[in-house]
């Protein structure tokens, strides 16, 4: 859907399409680090009935291209949602979403502190948080992009985990995660998007800025 709506004159994703999958591609490489660490040693997995046994490293097909499709998706709401909320007054909306998010990831932190995806994920999403709180005229779309964002990626994160499923497509190690879920999933896993998303959209964002934005003669 975002391939095909990117054509729309008003919002014109195609566009920044380049900038997007660029962004997509550097913010691969250390969450890919990462992924294939965890994998190694069995944090988590993946269940290979539903796989199509195509690995790269560790990690199937399927888990690699996550990293380009989810960010390419994820960055075109947030361009939709610059276009369709541009005179949306977002201060208390803004300032509402970052104590309930900062609330959030305490909580989770606190529960799973001795898991090492817990402890990573929630200093991560805390520290990104922290700075677009700072600079948040600066990067005030982001949080109901992310919003937005969330109602896809839980549900696809749902059926990942095994929500409709007699066995889950990823599996987790209990050690290293806390034992507060959203129905299947893993409340890290909120945190975890907000990252991923986040750091997507400031590469993207700093992309436009450095070279499509007018030169000053």
């Amino acid at each position: 859907f975002p391939i095909l709506l990117s054509f729309d004159k008003r919002v014109a994703y195609v566009k920044n399409w380049k900038w997007s999958l660029l962004a997509a591609v550097i913010i691969a490489i250390p969450y890919l680090i990462w992924d294939e660490i965890f994998t190694a040693n069995a944090f988590w997995g993946f269940n290979r009935n539903y796989l199509v046994e195509i690995y790269i490293g560790n990690l199937p097909i399927e888990e690699v291209s996550f990293f380009i499709v989810v960010p390419f998706a994820c960055t075109f709401i947030y361009e939709c949602v610059k276009y369709y909320f541009r005179n949306m007054k977002l201060k208390y909306i803004n300032l509402a979403f970052y104590i309930v998010f900062f609330a959030y990831a305490l909580i989770v932190g606190e529960a799973g502190i001795e898991g090492w995806y817990t402890r990573i994920a929630i200093s991560l999403g805390l520290l990104l948080a922290l700075y677009l709180f700072i600079k948040k005229e600066q990067f005030k779309f982001i949080p109901l992009a992310f919003l937005f964002s969330m109602l896809p990626f839980l549900l696809v994160n749902g059926i990942l985990t095994g929500s409709f499923l007699e066995k889950p497509i990823v599996f987790y190690h209990p050690a290293e995660f806390s034992e507060l879920r959203i129905f299947t999933i893993p409340m890290e896993d909120v945190v975890y998007g907000f990252g991923l998303i986040v750091l997507n959209i400031m590469l993207f964002e700093w992309f436009k800025k450095k070279f499509d934005s007018p030169k000053k003669s």
